[in-house]
């Protein structure tokens, strides 16, 4: 009896440190709060790209210190709010709080923009967070800009650190070629359908992940077997074409081939749609959501006479697929 008691003591424990390590997501309320003492990093972090690489080393060095590590940033893009500008996004927020999670970050806020958030100056701003999270360190880039009318800045955030009693680490912008790594850049490399390019610069591939739908059920009856999901409208999405993706489904991954875009041939009005044949794997997934990340371009999509012309191109894209699958050596 002892030795079970022990066992089950064991259990409860690793499950609590497990749990410790789970980041804590806060959205939909400006109603914050966190008792430990902290180190935060704001900014919008659309793409988590390899431009924020050295925000997240700073931050981290402030977790050997002894402090949680807080991102935060707003549910909407401000200028959605101040403009009406709708802007599509490189990540979405259920993306952002995966690759968050992935970082070791602790806690991850989403506040609301709204209008009261919106009209907030900077002082208070400031105030805000070090009153409600306990801000001992606060890490932002040096284009970083807050509170009412953008009026707040990095000279801002230096000169109220003394005052409100946090270290204010101001952080340059990391570059590539001459040209700051920013989401804008990574946004008009994957417009004109540079994915390597964009993916080099993100530092991971460019992805997307929802849930497997229903399609048409054609894939499975005249073609090939395909997993379907349908984009976020916000998220953006390169040119539509064919892509030697990699799908990763829980702690498994498979290569396939993905169409993205409205399959034309097929006739009919059809949603803008992502269409995954998986290499060497068979199972109902309906309802799971996975992740599709794109790898290389194969071609744009097309037009074709028939239903046997567009499959004799499907087993080309495969083979073409399979191919540069055999040939790489560090697919991380």
């Amino acid at each position: 009896m002892p030795q079970k008691n022990v066992y089950i003591g064991q259990t409860i424990q690793n499950l609590l440190q497990k749990l410790e390590k789970i980041m804590k997501y806060m959205k939909k309320s400006t109603d914050f709060y966190i008792e430990d003492p902290t180190v935060v990093s704001l900014g919008k972090f659309d793409g988590i790209h390899r431009g924020h690489e050295l925000l997240m080393e700073c931050v981290k060095q402030q977790k050997k210190q002894g402090l949680k590590t807080v991102v935060f940033t707003f549910d909407i893009p401000p200028k959605k709010q101040v403009s009406g500008e709708e802007g599509l996004v490189l990540t979405t927020n259920g993306e952002k709080v995966q690759l968050f999670e992935k970082l070791g970050i602790d806690y991850l806020i989403e506040c609301p923009f709204t209008p009261e958030i919106m009209r907030m100056e900077p002082e208070d701003f400031i105030e805000m967070l070090v009153k409600k999270l306990h801000m001992k360190c606060l890490v932002a880039g040096k284009d970083f800009r807050f509170g009412h009318n953008r009026r707040g800045d990095y000279k801002f955030l230096l000169e109220k650190g003394e005052i409100y009693g946090y270290e204010p680490r101001i952080v340059e912008k990391m570059q590539d070629k001459g040209r700051d790594i920013s989401s804008t850049y990574i946004r008009e490399e994957l417009s004109r359908g540079n994915i390597e390019k964009a993916n080099e610069l993100l530092g991971y591939h460019y992805f997307i992940q929802g849930e497997v739908v229903h399609g048409r059920k054609l894939g499975s009856t005249s073609l090939y077997p395909t997993i379907n999901q349908v984009p976020q409208p916000e998220k953006i999405l390169p040119p539509f074409g064919v892509y030697v993706t990699r799908v990763i489904l829980g702690d498994k991954s498979f290569g396939g081939i993905t169409n993205l875009g409205i399959k034309p041939t097929l006739g009919g009005e059809n949603p803008v749609g992502v269409e995954t044949h998986l290499f060497d794997f068979q199972g109902d997934i309906y309802g799971r959501t996975v992740k599709v990340e794109f790898l290389k371009p194969l071609r744009r999509e097309m037009k074709f006479h028939s239903i046997e012309e567009l499959k004799i191109q499907i087993q080309k894209d495969i083979e073409l697929a399979k191919s540069y699958y055999e040939n790489i050596t560090n697919l991380c």
